[in-house]
């Protein structure tokens, strides 16, 4: 019987151990994110990362590289309960490609610096937290970003210029924080052609550099913002797409705006834009959104194009315009 019960015990601690050295998880990654949840102070949205299970085959808003069994993706998002700071051990997770700590308000603190050691990492978000301090400068030293997201936090201080050195980047957000000073005139030598910028909802100042003229951007947005001058030069732009200067203080003649055909969605509204709405307009097939709004427009409304098809309130709170779909002149 004694045989019996001895063999029993060996056999399930052979099954245990077997079980162990079957743990996909890399020994360096699992610490890491263990060392993440502490310092996040173990929410409940990450209770599924505990020592005695796998991170590659168990652990909520986790995926490993099937081939490598080395954490790729990490997203920790929409969550009150996550409070603390971004760990410093985030940068020992080596492999990451994706790393996002997103809808987290009470998550605080600043990006640690060991961030750059991701070499690897081409999708970085912060978004909707309340990281604070200066947007770091050492992000310009991760080469293989092509997504920048640093929306909604609370970052102060001015936009930094050193971003312009990531080659690879195709969309870049910054906007609702407290960002203040000037645009970075070198943002307009970006390197890579860019889907995507908004700079928007901060408390920016100045002019729109001249060198977003021929800038390869597709979307540019710095609406809600405190910028002033002469932002006519940006329409004729043949990369762009979509223009959005609303609640700033530009002041230009929309008479005399040349407007590229790929032009899909322009926004000038609440600004000090004078002049009447552009001939050129009615040419726009393509056309999608128009807010003109809340300015010092004058004259009649071209007919054609897309330009009857827009609300009234796209053309509202305007000096003297007239004509559909406003009231005839």
């Amino acid at each position: 019987m004694a045989n019996k019960t001895l063999l029993c015990f060996l056999s399930f601690t052979l099954f245990l151990s077997a079980f162990a050295s079957a743990e996909l998880c890399h020994p360096q990654d699992k610490a890491a994110l263990l060392q993440i949840k502490q310092e996040l102070n173990n929410p409940r949205i990450l209770r599924s990362w505990t020592p005695t299970t796998d991170c590659c085959a168990s652990w909520f808003l986790v995926a490993c590289n099937q081939t490598t069994n080395r954490v790729w993706f990490l997203k920790v998002l929409y969550s009150h309960h996550v409070t603390g700071r971004i760990s410093s051990a985030v940068g020992d997770l080596t492999e990451l490609q994706i790393l996002s700590f997103s809808k987290l308000p009470n998550l605080t603190g600043t990006i640690p610096h060991s961030i750059t050691k991701l070499r690897n990492l081409y999708y970085l978000e912060i978004s909707y937290t309340g990281i604070s301090g200066p947007v770091p400068q050492f992000l310009s030293q991760m080469t293989s970003l092509t997504d920048l997201i640093l929306t909604g936090n609370k970052f102060t201080g001015p936009v930094p210029p050193s971003f312009a050195q990531l080659t690879k980047l195709e969309s870049l957000n910054l906007d609702q924080n407290m960002l203040t000073g000037t645009i970075p005139d070198v943002y307009g030598s970006f390197k890579n052609p860019i889907i995507y910028v908004t700079l928007a909802r901060n408390r920016l100042t100045g002019t729109v550099p001249r060198s977003f003229k021929n800038a390869n951007f597709s979307t540019i947005n710095v609406s809600k913002n405190k910028l002033t001058g002469d932002a006519s030069f940006l329409f004729n732009n043949q990369a762009l797409f979509e223009i959005d200067l609303e609640g700033n203080e530009f002041l230009f003649d929309f008479s005399k705006v040349k407007v590229s055909e790929n032009m899909q969605r322009i926004d000038i509204s609440k600004n000090k834009i004078y002049g009447s709405i552009p001939e050129s307009l009615t040419k726009l097939m393509g056309l999608l959104v128009l807010n003109a709004s809340y300015n010092e427009l004058c004259g009649k409304i071209p007919v054609g194009g897309e330009l009857q098809s827009f609300n009234a309130t796209s053309y509202f709170h305007n000096k003297c315009l007239c004509g559909a779909p406003l009231p005839a002149c």
